[in-house]
Formats: C-alpha cells, sequence, structure tokens
C-alpha cells in the first residue's frame, strides 16, 4: 500500500482553485500508483476561514465544491482525504471525508478544538465525538485532525477500533522550535498506541500566520521514516506492507533556527504579496540593522524587480548610514532612489511655527521627520499600487518605539514579531559565508538619527534587557515581581512595563505582521487600551 502525502500551499477561500489543487494531486497520485492521498486540514477552503465560517453561504458553497471533486475524481483509482467545513444538523464541524472514485467513504469530525493562542475554532465549530476507522488497499487506516493527536484519547479510540495508520490533517502554525514540539507529541502518541501515523500539515502564509509543512511518518516503534521540507509545497511517498514502511523519498529535518526564521519571513511575504495581488514593495532604507533584514527577505520572497527601497536622508543623517545602504542595495541588486527630506521639514517648520513659538524642540520635531518619510512612501504606494514595507521589530513595538503614521506607515510588517536581539542574529546568519549586509551595520550602535549624536538607548535598556524583560511580561504573563526575581533591576521592570502598557494604542493601529513566537502583537495579544490595573510588584 503506497501513501501519499500532498504538503500544500492553499489560497484560502479559493474553492475552485483549491479543489482543482487537489485534483491535481490526485492524478500526480495515480500516475505514482498511489492507493491513498491525504490533504492538509481545511484544504479544500483555506485555514483559518475565521468569520467566513459563520456564512450559511460559505457552508453551501463548500458543499457544491465537494460535490465538483467527487465528480472531478470519479475515475482515479485513489483514495483522497480531503479537509473542509461541514455544516450538518444544524451544527459546525472542521471535517475531514474520504473520497474514492466519486464515492464518500466517510467523514471525521474533529473532536478537539483549539482555543488559545491564534486559535478560536469553538467560535465556528462543534466538536466531534465518533471515531472513524476505514478499510482500504488491505489497511484500516483511523482519521484524526490537528488538535486531536495532542491529546490520548482520539488517538487510543482509533487503535481500540482496530486502526493500524493514524492519517493526520494539520493547519499547524509555525512558531519558534514548532517542529520540535509537534515531534515530541507524535511520538508520545506513537508510543501509546503503536500506531504508524502520516503527518500532513499546510504550508505557506495566511496574514500575519506561516505554516512550515515538516510533514511526516511515524512508524509503530515511534522512529521517524520521512521527514518533508519547512516552508515548501511538496509531495512525498512512502509504502507499508505488513506492518513495515519504506521510501526512497529523501527526509529533510529542520534546519537552523536562523534559517527558520529567515525562510518563515520569506514564505510569509512572498504569499501575502501573491495572494492578495500586490506587484511590489517599497520601503524606506535607513543604513540601519532594521531596514536591512527587511530589504533581504523583500528581495528574496518578491525578487529585485519588485522592491524598491528609498532612502530619505535627514540634517542629521550619517553619510554611512548613506553608504551602507547603498551598498547593500547593489549588493542585492535593487535599485535605490534618494530623497532628501530636508526641504519638506523646513516647510512643516515654517507653517507650525506660530504654534511652537517659545516651546522647546522635543521629540515632536523627531516624529515629524518620520512622519515625512512615511507621507512619501505611502504617496509612492498610492502612485504605484506597491505595498509599503514596515521595517520595526518586535522589541520597537512593544514599548512603543515607533511614530505613528511615520515608520508605522505601510501594509505589511515584516519584522513585527522578531525581537531586536534575533534581527542581529539572523543577520550575521545571513552573511555566515560573505557580506551581503555590510557589517558596519550591524556592528554599530542603533540609531533613529532623529538629533544629533542620538542612539536607541539613549531612551530604551539594552535590547538584551528590554527583550527578555517583555518576553517574560507578554509572552509568560509574568508579574513584574517574578520578571525581578530573575535578576533584572526594578529600574529596568518599571521603565518597560510602563512603556508596553502605555503603547497598546499604538500596537492597535500598526500592519499586520508576520507571527513568528507563541505570542505575538497580533491575533493572540488582546490587552485592553483602556486599563487601570495594577500590576503585583
Amino acid at each position: 500500500m503506497l501513501v501519499a502525502i500532498a504538503q500544500m500551499n492553499v489560497v484560502l477561500g479559493d474553492l475552485p482553485g483549491n479543489r482543482n489543487r487537489i485534483v491535481e494531486a490526485a492524478h500526480k497520485a495515480v500516475s505514482m500508483r498511489v492507493d491513498i492521498l491525504l490533504t492538509p486540514e481545511l484544504s479544500l477552503c483555506g485555514y483559518p476561514p475565521e468569520d467566513l465560517l459563520l456564512r450559511p453561504d460559505f457552508y453551501r458553497s463548500t458543499e457544491h465544491t465537494l460535490q465538483t471533486l467527487a465528480q472531478a475524481t470519479r475515475e482515479l483509482d485513489v483514495a483522497i482525504v480531503v479537509g473542509h467545513p461541514l455544516a450538518e444538523g444544524g451544527r459546525h464541524y472542521n471535517a475531514a471525508t474520504v473520497f474514492l472514485r466519486g464515492e464518500r467513504l466517510c467523514t471525521y469530525r474533529k473532536q478537539h478544538l483549539p482555543q488559545y493562542e491564534v486559535f478560536d475554532e469553538c467560535r465556528y465549530f462543534s466538536a466531534g465525538h465518533d471515531t472513524v476507522v476505514f478499510e482500504h488497499a488491505g489497511v484500516r487506516f483511523g482519521l484524526a485532525i490537528c488538535e486531536d493527536v495532542w491529546y490520548a484519547g482520539p488517538t487510543m479510540n482509533a487503535k481500540t477500533a482496530g486502526a493500524e495508520v493514524l492519517l493526520v490533517l494539520n493547519a499547524s502554525p509555525y512558531h519558534l522550535d514548532k517542529a520540535v514540539d509537534r515531534q515530541g507529541v507524535l511520538q508520545q502518541r506513537v508510543a501509546e498506541t503503536g500506531l504508524s501515523m502520516v503527518y500532513c500539515n499546510l504550508v505557506g502564509g495566511q496574514d500575519e500566520l506561516v505554516f512550515d509543512g515538516a510533514s511526516c511518518i511515524l512508524t509503530g516503534e515511534g522512529k521517524p521514516l520521512l521527514q518533508l521540507p519547512q516552508f515548501r509545497e511538496t509531495f512525498g511517498t512512502a509504502e507499508y506492507s505488513a506492518g513495515q514502511w519504506t521510501t526512497t523519498d529523501a527526509s529533510m529535518p529542520p534546519s537552523s533556527l536562523d534559517s527558520q526564521i529567515y525562510e518563515a519571513l520569506v514564505l510569509g511575504v512572498r504569499d501575502y504579496f501573491a495572494k492578495n495581488g500586490f506587484a511590489g514593495a517599497y520601503l524606506g532604507l535607513s543604513g540601519g540593522i532594521d531596514s536591512a533584514l527587511t530589504l533581504c527577505v523583500a528581495v528574496d520572497a518578491l525578487g529585485p524587480d519588485r522592491v524598491r527601497p528609498i532612502i530619505m536622508p535627514s540634517p542629521y543623517t550619517a553619510q554611512m548610514s548613506i553608504d551602507d545602504s547603498l551598498t547593500l542595495s547593489a549588493n542585492l541588486g535593487v535599485s535605490s532612489e534618494i530623497v532628501n527630506i530636508q526641504p519638506a521639514m523646513e516647510t512643516y517648520e515654517s507653517i507650525l511655527a506660530p504654534y511652537f513659538a517659545g516651546l522647546p524642540a522635543d521629540t515632536t520635531e523627531e516624529n515629524l521627520q518620520a512622519r515625512i518619510r512615511g507621507n512619501l512612501l505611502m504617496a509612492l504606494s498610492n502612485k504605484s499600487g506597491w505595498l509599503v514595507l514596515t521595517t520595526g521589530n518586535k522589541s520597537e513595538m512593544a514599548v512603543g518605539y515607533c511614530t505613528l503614521y511615520g515608520d508605522m506607515a505601510g501594509g505589511f510588517a515584516v519584522l513585527k514579531d522578531l525581537f531586536k536581539t534575533k534581527v542581529y542574529e539572523v543577520c550575521r546568519w545571513i552573511n555566515r559565508e560573505r557580506e551581503i549586509i555590510p557589517w558596519r551595520i550591524i556592528d554599530r550602535p542603533p540609531s533613529a538619527e532623529l538629533r544629533p549624536d542620538q542612539t536607541d538607548q539613549d531612551s530604551l535598556p539594552p535590547y538584551e534587557v528590554l527583550d527578555a524583560i517583555v518576553a517574560a511580561y507578554m509572552e509568560q504573563d509574568l508579574s513584574p515581581r517574578e520578571i525581578m526575581a530573575r535578576g533584572f533591576t526594578e529600574a529596568d521592570v518599571q521603565r518597560v512595563v510602563r512603556l508596553l502598557r502605555i503603547s497598546e494604542h499604538k500596537r492597535r493601529q500598526s500592519p499586520v505582521g508576520i507571527r513568528l513566537t507563541r505570542r505575538g502583537f497580533g491575533k493572540d495579544w488582546r490587552y485592553p487600551i483602556t486599563n487601570r490595573y495594577v500590576d503585583e510588584w
């Protein structure tokens, strides 16, 4: 019996297009004499459909598409496992149906609905309760969907019902070290039951989420037989006979963490542009490390001809920043433009002079520079139809070290969930074989260059300290007292927590960005703007 995993990158809501991709995979499977083809969770509609699942017509359209899928595969001698939403008896389910020669053999309904982090399935679905086991090509298969295998019950029930192999459909989004977490859970389920497990995961970007694939097959002894690559659409096969597995496909275990981060960023940008129809990207290139990494990602995601960096110096911009920006652009093969913002600054100063008379210069003048740059980028975006990529990182987003309608202006925040310390690590990884990002960008102290001799550490603790405190407070939900117990000073904790709390109104207005950690400032961060809670000190 030959099984195939179709690690697919589908487009959410494109029911006809996704159906055609499944049919194409089925034809490929037949040409390889595959007996059973496994596709990802909700492969027919994409994941997560969110409030599309509140629309009755969405279920009607899904059912119609399933019927056309059955018609298109009625001559194909392969069992196809398709994930789809299901309306039945006044309830809605996250379901998987097995099709064979145009007939529906069985349908499984997901039993464990995740309601944490970015998951919100209890809002839309009812939990299923029935174990489903079917026989095909002389093998008895059980079915499970994603979260089901994080609990012992569904897997053990499939074993009790006579299953030999468990087929698992998944839409498991990426975060740092997610592949390690998954592998541990799968091996635990196999150890409990002795069932072989075929695990098919979605791949691709969907708004802020990135699905990394990394589909796999585990033998009944818990040994990895086949590991498909991360962040790439692919097709893998393995043969099962008399309880034994073999494969001729090469396994590709996860790469280094820095490599994973970079690949996730590239895939997230590529799919956001491709699936939403944006032709190209503008970004402000400052000579700093954040815009340097953003430009590298954009070029790898879209190609150099579809990326245009704009260098916008002010009187406070160091010549080295301009030089390094030009060098980086040349290294990446992109054409950059220099637009001096000093004339605009002088115009703003003249207009505002009567209102600012007698008042000292402060961050207002600094923010004006950022807003002039944002205004220019958005004008270019409006005229061309290209999207502006913002370049701020998670550290800055946490404490509000960013300007509303300035450097926050744009359509997609590439580094929104990447701490500054990780930005440095990934940039060094990019330069592992040759200098792509000028080393001076990486080695010099970070600066917004909005006033003379400015550095980030004039306003913030060292990033090693800042990032650790933010991670403890917003990712781990530790109180300030618990954070100080880790060795951080009360002054640093007070400063960071205060900035984090008062910056929520900014974060609500920031562009969507790629999620890389267990908790980013997006779908899984819901913090009240109006809030007088006093933390535990």
